[in-house]
């Protein structure tokens, strides 16, 4: 069985900053990629950050110069560091990740969730 548990997130002022982290537990063969998503009340769920095992990243254009995803391929976690939040930005924050729990088997799993308000 795995696991993601996810931590940090809150209640921020305009401009300020939250880090997120998001750590694997269970039956972990290998993690593929490592997201974050996000859904504000009455949206879709998109995606915020994305990084591949071997390190390479996409940001939607939204968090661009404003958020920084980060992975620890040792500890089976993930990161992102929110800075210059803004209202807009207020949200449920969701990682996932795509593990192998053995040489074959790839699903996707997804935190509990993390609430990010941000006050104008």
């Amino acid at each position: 069985q795995v696991q993601l548990v996810e931590s940090g997130g809150g209640l921020v002022q305009a401009g300020g900053s939250l880090r997120l982290s998001c750590a694997a537990s269970g039956s972990i063969f290998r993690i593929n990629a490592m997201r974050w998503f996000r859904q504000a009340p009455g949206k879709e769920r998109e995606v915020v950050a994305a990084v591949t095992s071997v390190g390479i990243i996409n940001y939607a254009d939204s968090v661009k110069g404003r958020f920084t995803i980060s992975r620890d391929n040792v500890k089976n976690t993930v990161s992102l560091q929110m800075n210059s939040l803004k209202p807009e930005d207020t949200a449920v924050y969701y990682c996932h990740a795509e593990i192998y729990s053995n040489s074959v088997t790839l699903r996707g799993y997804w935190g509990q969730g993390t609430q990010v308000t941000v006050s104008s």
